[in-house]
């Protein structure tokens, strides 16, 4: 064994031979990593210098936090740097990857530490992923300070986790990197690495728009326009979308950007706003949404914003649903924007959708009322003789095909729930109605 040593080149030796350093290569986002809190970018609402985080540390008491934002915004990093500033020990866990066994390995730990006057700073990345009884394990340890729990999450806290943990955390909330911040990020690697990257201004801010918002794929598709490009060659926008191609979307069909999108949607045709609607149904459409389900809210906004104002709204956007089933996709999606616009640019009402809560609150609350005998059929004897259908009045038979009768149970008397709108269809539906209600006084009056 021993000879074999001697005679085997070390794997350093093989490194130096072949003009490569020892050890893996580090990635430009690693290399990158701030040292201080101040030179995290695009979070200066926590770490400037009347930033949340920063008020922290100045009072001494971190107390456990969650952060909660996009991917490559500095979650991870921050949770380092706070462990340095407050001379905690960083641990990092995953919760993908993590169960109670590791959990338990984790905190003994950190119980052995503290015991010689050595805090623990335990960040939890993808916090989310854990079940509630992985999160419950965290309430003691927490609450007697045997770790300080960072936890990051890409996800809404308030739905991926319980109420018990959040109650001993404060949520901080990072921001998507805007244009300003990625082009500082991709500033600091040029100096770095001691060249520029090779990109016109319009590539440039193609690759900004790129990143969407994350450091590190910005910083990931800088390498590898290093990588790639030819000496002397200056890259425009369309030679660096082929040579790197495009980054999806960050949207995940069950998760928060899904729901985020359609509410967008929905309240941007809502606000009469088509070429938002529009923008937001196309952000769907290639995030890869189901389109049937967008087809179903549009239908759902017919229903919910329109309604009468434009009875129609119900008939095109039950249209544009038959005519992506029947023609597919891409096709079919033009019947989805044009119903969006349709949708968009219609009278707005949501007087039918109230008051169909209003008598949904009433029907609950009045319990199991009869109709008046007047109006129930009396398809026997027994039923004529007690007096159903007795003195009712058949409306086509009446002055104006109205007869003003009472239909509401006595005990309950009359209510009145809708009340249309004056624009659109339903501004003839008031006058409708108007109508009717005085011919009722009338009636009422030569009863």
């Amino acid at each position: 064994m021993a000879r074999a040593a001697v005679l085997m080149p070390r794997m350093s030796d093989l490194f130096v031979s072949a003009g490569l350093e020892t050890g893996a290569p580090r990635p430009l986002a690693d290399r990158l990593r701030p040292r201080r809190l101040a030179e995290v970018v695009g979070q200066e609402h926590l770490t400037g210098p009347d930033g949340a985080l920063t008020r922290l540390l100045a009072s001494r008491s971190l107390g456990s936090l969650v952060f909660w934002g996009p991917p490559g915004t500095g979650k991870t990093t921050v949770a380092r740097l706070l462990a340095h500033e407050t001379d905690l020990h960083f641990e990092q866990i995953s919760a993908i990857f993590s169960g109670i066994a590791d959990l338990r390995k984790v905190f003994e730990a950190a119980r052995r530490r503290r015991a010689t006057g050595q805090g623990t700073l335990l960040f939890v990345d993808e916090i989310h992923r854990f079940n509630r009884a992985q999160l419950d394990a965290f309430l003691p340890v927490m609450e007697d300070g045997t770790v300080t729990l960072v936890g990051a999450t890409t996800e809404n806290p308030s739905f991926e986790l319980n109420a018990a943990l959040l109650s001993r955390a404060r949520v901080l909330l990072f921001r998507a990197l805007d244009a300003a911040a990625l082009a500082r990020l991709l500033a600091r690697a040029e100096a770095m690495d001691g060249r520029p990257l090779p990109l016109d201004e319009e590539a440039r801010a193609a690759l900004i728009r790129m990143a969407d918002g994350d450091g590190r794929a910005a910083l990931t598709l800088a390498e590898e326009v290093w990588r790639s490009a030819r000496p002397d060659e200056i890259l425009d926008a369309d030679k660096l979308q082929t040579l790197v191609q495009r980054r999806a979307p960050i949207y995940d069909k069950a998760q928060e950007g899904h729901y985020n999108l359609i509410s967008a949607l929905h309240k941007t045709v809502r606000g009469s706003d088509p070429d938002a609607a529009l923008y937001y149904l196309c952000r769907m459409l290639d995030a890869g949404e189901d389109r049937l389900f967008i087809a179903r809210r549009l239908v759902r906004m017919a229903v919910e914003d329109i309604g009468l104002a434009d009875p129609q709204a119900l008939v095109v956007a039950n249209a544009a649903k038959d005519a992506f089933d029947f023609l597919g996709s891409p096709e079919g999606e033009l019947a989805l924007a044009q119903v969006t616009v349709y949708l968009a640019c219609a009278p707005k009402s949501n007087a039918v959708y109230t008051a169909y809560k209003a008598a949904t609150r009433v029907a609950k609350a009045a319990g199991s009322l009869a109709p008046p005998r007047t109006i129930l059929n009396a398809p026997t004897g027994l039923m004529k003789r007690i007096g159903y259908g007795e003195g009712y009045r058949y409306d086509h038979d009446e002055p104006d095909a109205f007869s003003g009768q009472d239909y509401w149970p006595e005990a309950l008397g009359r209510q009145h729930f809708y009340e249309p709108t004056d624009r659109g269809m339903e501004s003839r539906y008031r006058e409708r109605l108007a109508y009717w209600e005085r011919l009722r006084q009338e009636r009422r009056g030569e009863d």
